[in-house]
């Protein structure tokens, strides 16, 4: 199963995709503070839509949205993952959303795992680029890979 992993966010925007085990793509995307907030979620979807049309994944994985203490900003993050959403929705995508605990528990097998533990088992379980160090990329990655084998 070809799968769209997104760790969403509105600054940075992890993004992967997976099949069989194997990481096809994947990229941290970035938008710039000095855009408007609606420009910054257009560039969002056009490149989510442009990940899309190129590798033809068949659902959607993307984790679902916990409360931090600053509401503004988990705000600007709904309505990002809004934006996704939309996109996977137009494409005919299988939506699965995804809590970090499953995320965790699927790769580590320990629900309250370390974001490094986590980072360590991608790493161990595919092949990928030394380069890849971002958090929100690893994290896209988790994402597509508990997303493509999760029911």
């Amino acid at each position: 199963m070809r799968v769209i992993g997104i760790d969403p966010g509105f600054e940075r925007l992890g993004i992967a995709i997976v099949d069989n085990n194997e990481l096809l793509f994947s990229d941290c995307f970035k938008t710039s503070s000095k855009l408007p907030f609606e420009e910054r979620i257009l560039l969002i979807g056009k490149n989510v839509a442009a990940v899309i049309k190129k590798y033809k994944p068949t659902a959607l994985a993307i984790e679902t949205l916990y409360f931090t203490t600053n509401q503004k900003t988990a705000m600007r993050v709904a309505e990002t993952r809004g934006v996704v959403l939309y996109e996977a929705i137009a494409a005919g995508l299988n939506i699965k959303e995804l809590t970090p605990l499953q995320v965790k528990i699927a790769l580590t097998g320990y629900g309250k795992a370390e974001k490094r533990q986590v980072a360590e088992m991608v790493k161990k379980l595919l092949k990928i680029r030394p380069e890849i160090k971002s958090d929100d990329e690893l994290d896209a990655i988790a994402i597509a890979m508990t997303g493509s084998i999760s029911r």
